[in-house]
């Protein structure tokens, strides 16, 4: 037997020998006695400069060489977390300006709470319904004899009811133009701001509440003239998802709503699927009305999405199921909304004037005269919809316009024979009618385009059949099919579309004091249309498409070649070139995607430069081959300079925003990678790696994708998905979100990367963390000594029996923060005892080395003796120390691991604590079952070291396991972020039989 311990690696201990005498006295060292062979001890990789030993130049050298390549990791995960920041910068924070005015209230906003039944205020004591008024009306409206048309506000996620005062005030001042003829009540519903976007808990219970709400205020106007027999839905955020699933209830009448607008609601999942109840709640939602789309025909939809300013919800998520019927929903972007033309964030939705001024216009003409209600034709309500949110013809809304006119009034008559004309007037008092023959055009141009700037409701473009004479009594009204746009209204008219008109007439009227111009031509489509191919997506920039437009024509359209997906991102830069410096109209620009409504106009003075931003909320549908376009309404004698680049910026911008939620499960794919990493190398070496080198060394992506990869291609064979649907396994989400256009070849590969960075730094910033925490802590008290505690005592039997308690009757999430928090607090304390120990041999070496080279003066003659000497001095083990900084690393890991499970978790605790004046015990908790376990394996986790891991006969295993459970967290966590624990426990349970087998 060996009289000392075993030999170890002087890498374990520094390099430097542990304390040769206790006291100052200097023990010259003995010469060795005879022991038992050691076996060898592993190659140093991290001895310190000045150790003595043959050995010393070799681990030099690959000191030199870890250093070089922690300084390229380092470097390396640097510009991957760049790329990140760069991304994130682009969705928050470069986007357009808020063009929004604000509303304003014009008295003082009251709101009237209604009381409920008490039957339902017991059974929801934290909800509670108003009833939005101003000055003499909300005086009236105190003993609710109502007679209006009700519409109900459903504020969302930490949304409030007072949110509801844009509208109603609007309404109000509307109602009071045409002197109360219609009006509207705006009721508002009282959510207590609860975080349902973040909870899917209390989904359920809102809904059903609405549908107490809606059968209360039509009980309002019972006995009343003209009682209305459905309700009106405004749904802000998550309150228009609350109102989708109103249909899904057992006891719901479909006829109690006939109407429905919603307000950046994400309709086709949620942002952050933190919990399985948020997730299961959109599944049963959009199933229904997908299978049920015909029983839904009744009820008209119309959802608005913020655009890009709004980065809270993506506009791609706001669009309405496609397998709607699409007779009865709309989908539109604010940005394309006529007469708003802007983009707004998540909250001005709700009060930006533009845009509430178009909602108000459109419940002003929904409403049946002979009932006094909102319409019960679907078609009106559809027409009415698209009147004001898609395509506006700058005239006031007629459910049948007549179909001929007659144009009457003393005006002169001026027939127009060039095909290309322009007219400017000002305090004309003369009005004149303008007539342009087609017989002469017809063989020489396939369409007409005409401008007005004049941007009065009036009719102002017409058709007419007489062939024989220059004057027309009658005509069509051409107006409708006009377009407003926000300087101007234009019309194209394709000529053989209308082969029995003779002429088309301009009508001019008088003007006093004002100013406007009008312009006709007539040119071939294929002349006025130029393809313009965009750039390749790794251009970076570097490379651009060009295109010079001639002064020829007031219209041009610019199609954008091969842009289709949602990665795609540009900058579209446009320089006018004028003849002469007179003053012009400016000039619009508008980008159309013909697939969805999602265009952004900008108006631009002439000449002028001009930046634009080309990115997509929907890819191309599959069936679709239409192309996007850049309409250019130019003015006239003006030249236009097209220049397109690929914009890398918004490239990052487009993968964080379509794909930043999914950002944890990445991070801790790379944290259980790294964590796998250091359980092989304790196997091999015998020691633990740094987290911060294992993950560069561990974490590569061609461990993990192409077997995702390969699954998702081999789904698209039936016999394969027999097999996989026979075990009952998930759908892979790489492959629902490529059939929901939302995913990329290349996109995973880049969010390992990003998730590869901020693993590596948040391992950097916590590491840091502790050393600071550590400092202060020996800086205030004395370290304790080292030592080995037991797994399991009664104590912590007592410990771990009170928080599962606690979970099961309060909230999980708050038992795992406790345990977390204790787990922090125990590895800082082993932190704070491994720096002192080493501190103290540190300080013991020096003092030996300075007692060994004055001992080599005067006693030792022979320097190989000496040699050998020193080396067995350096080999003294010190193993405590060198266990505890073995299972510090593990530690710090593990650590990582849970902060992400505590975050993800943190959600349900945050809504558990605002509600915790109504009820103790947050029901349905999405994670006590998950709390009860981590609480288990975390108790005897934070009292384990490596060396019980070291003897395990399981170790092999639970080394080999991260890397298939980071295999299936990518392939089925990114939609569904709770999942994302259960993979972390099953790892960590593995641990906890390590230390115990």
């Amino acid at each position: 037997m060996a009289d000392g311990p075993p030999s170890a690696s002087p890498c374990q201990y520094g390099g430097r020998p542990p304390s040769a005498a206790g006291g100052g006295q200097v023990v010259p060292p003995a010469p060795p006695r005879p022991r038992a062979v050691a076996p060898p001890a592993p190659p140093c990789l991290c001895a310190p400069r000045g150790s003595g030993g043959r050995a010393a130049p070799r681990c030099a050298a690959l000191r030199t060489w870890a250093r070089r390549g922690a300084m390229v990791a380092a470097l390396f995960c640097g510009a991957l977390a760049a790329l990140v920041l760069l991304g994130v910068r682009d969705v928050l924070f470069l986007y357009e300006e808020n063009r929004c005015s604000m509303t304003y209230m014009y008295e003082y906003p009251e709101y009237l709470k209604i009381k409920l039944p008490k039957k339902i205020a017991r059974r929801y004591p934290a909800y509670e319904l108003y009833l939005y008024g101003e000055g003499n009306y909300a005086e009236e409206n105190k003993n609710l004899l109502l007679t209006g048309i009700p519409v109900l506000f459903l504020p969302g996620n930490a949304g409030s009811y007072k949110q509801v005062r844009s509208l109603g005030s609007i309404a109000l001042r509307k109602a009071e133009d045409v002197d109360f003829k219609y009006h509207f009540n705006f009721f508002s519903v009282n959510f207590n701001e609860e975080l349902v976007a973040l909870y899917g808990g209390s989904l359920q219970r809102q809904t059903k509440f609405v549908h107490e709400c809606i059968k209360v205020i039509l009980k309002l106007y019972r006995g009343r003239e003209f009682a209305p027999t459905s309700v009106a839905i405004v749904g802000h955020s998550m309150g228009g998802l609350i109102a989708r699933a109103l249909l899904t209830l057992k006891n719901f009448k479909p006829e109690l709503i006939n109407l429905l607008i919603t307000q950046a609601t994400p309709h086709v999942a949620p942002v952050m699927p933190l919990d399985k109840y948020l997730t299961d709640f959109y599944t049963a939602v959009n199933n229904h009305w997908i299978l049920k789309a015909q029983d839904l025909r009744n009820l008209t939809t119309l959802s608005v999405a913020g655009g890009f300013r709004d980065y809270q919800v993506r506009s791609g998520l706001a669009f309405l199921p496609r397998s709607s019927q699409h007779d009865s929903a709309l989908s539109v972007v604010s940005s394309a909304v006529p007469r708003a033309w802007a983009s707004t964030d998540h909250l001005s939705i709700v009060w930006c004037k533009e845009l509430i001024l178009a909602t108000i216009r459109a419940f002003f003409d929904l409403i049946d005269e002979n009932t006094r209600q909102i319409t019960e034709d679907p078609k009106k309500r559809m027409s009415v919809l698209n009147h004001h949110f898609v395509r506006h013809p700058a005239k006031i809304f007629e459910e049948n316009p007549e179909v001929f006119t007659e144009l009457t009034g003393a005006f002169m008559w001026i027939t127009v024979k060039a095909s290309k004309w322009t007219y400017s007037v000002y305090n004309d008092s003369d009005g004149k009618y303008f007539t342009f023959p087609l017989a002469s055009h017809r063989k020489s141009y396939s369409h007409v385009y005409c401008e007005n700037s004049m941007l009065d409701t009036s009719s102002w473009i017409f058709g007419c059949m007489n062939n024989n004479s220059s004057m027309c009594l009658e005509a069509t009204d051409l107006s409708w099919r006009a377009e407003l746009l926000p300087t101007t209204k234009v019309v194209i008219l394709k000529l053989q579309d209308y082969p029995s008109l003779s002429h088309i007439v301009i009508q001019v009227p008088p003007t006093v004091g004002n100013k406007y111009t009008l312009g006709c031509e007539f040119f071939k489509e294929g002349s006025r249309t130029v393809q313009l191919p965009v750039t390749h997506l790794f251009s970076f920039g570097l490379s651009s498409s060009k295109i010079l437009l001639n002064s020829t024509g007031l219209l041009y359209n610019v199609q954008l070649q091969h842009f289709n997906q949602i990665y795609q991102a540009f900058k579209i830069y446009i320089e006018s070139h004028c003849q002469s410096f007179e003053e012009r109209k400016p000039s619009v620009y508008r980008l159309h995607i013909p697939w969805s409504h999602e265009d952004s106009v900008t108006v631009a003075k002439v000449p002028s430069s001009t930046e634009i931003s080309a990115k997509l909320h929907i890819a191309q549908p599959k069936n679709d081959s239409r192309v996007p376009e850049l309409n250019i309404y130019s003015s006239s004698d003006c030249q236009y300079e097209v220049v397109l680049k690929t914009s890398l910026l918004q490239v990052l911008g487009q993968i964080i925003r379509f794909h930043g939620g999914a950002l944890p499960v990445y991070i801790v794919s790379n944290i259980l990678l790294t964590y796998g990493g250091q359980l092989s190398t304790l196997i091999s070496t015998g020691q633990c790696s740094d987290f911060s080198l294992e993950l560069v060394r561990t974490a590569k992506p061609y461990k993990v994708e192409p077997l995702i990869s390969i699954v998702v291609f081999l789904q698209g064979f039936n016999w394969f998905r027999e097999i996989w649907e026979s075990l009952s396994l998930p759908e892979v989400e790489a492959a629902v979100l490529s059939s929901q256009d939302a995913w990329f070849p290349l996109v995973s590969l880049i969010l390992f990367l990003f998730g590869t960075g901020i693993a590596y730094w948040s391992g950097v910033f916590f590491s840091t963390s502790l050393r600071l925490f550590s400092s202060l802590w020996l800086t205030l008290m004395r370290p304790t000594v080292l030592q080995k505690d037991k797994l399991i005592t009664p104590r912590r039997l007592c410990g771990v029996l009170s928080l599962a308690v606690l979970s099961w009757t309060t909230c999980g999430a708050v038992a795992v923060f406790i345990i977390y928090l204790q787990y922090l607090f125990k590895v800082i304390k082993l932190h704070v005892n491994v720096r002192a120990e080493q501190n103290m041999l540190t300080g013991d070496s020096d003092h030996s080395k300075e007692t060994s080279q004055n001992s080599r003066i005067h006693t030792v003659k022979n320097q190989s003796l000496m040699d050998s000497i020193s080396e067995a001095t350096q080999s003294l083990p010190n193993s405590t120390t060198a266990e505890a900084v073995n299972s510090l690393k593990i530690h710090i890991t593990i650590l990582n691991l849970l902060t992400w499970i505590v975050l993800l978790n943190l959600p349900s605790l945050i809504y558990w604590l605002k509600n915790l004046r109504y009820n103790v015990r947050l029901d349905p908790d999405p994670c006590r079952s998950t709390a009860i376990i981590i609480i288990c394996i975390l108790e005897i986790l934070m009292n384990s070291s490596a060396l019980e891991l070291k003897s395990s006969k399981l170790l092999k295993i639970a080394a080999k396991v991260p890397l298939p459970l980071s295999v299936a967290m990518l392939a089925f966590g990114r939609m569904h972020l709770y999942k994302v624990p259960h993979f972390v426990m099953f790892s960590l349970l593995l641990h906890v039989l390590c230390c115990i087998v």
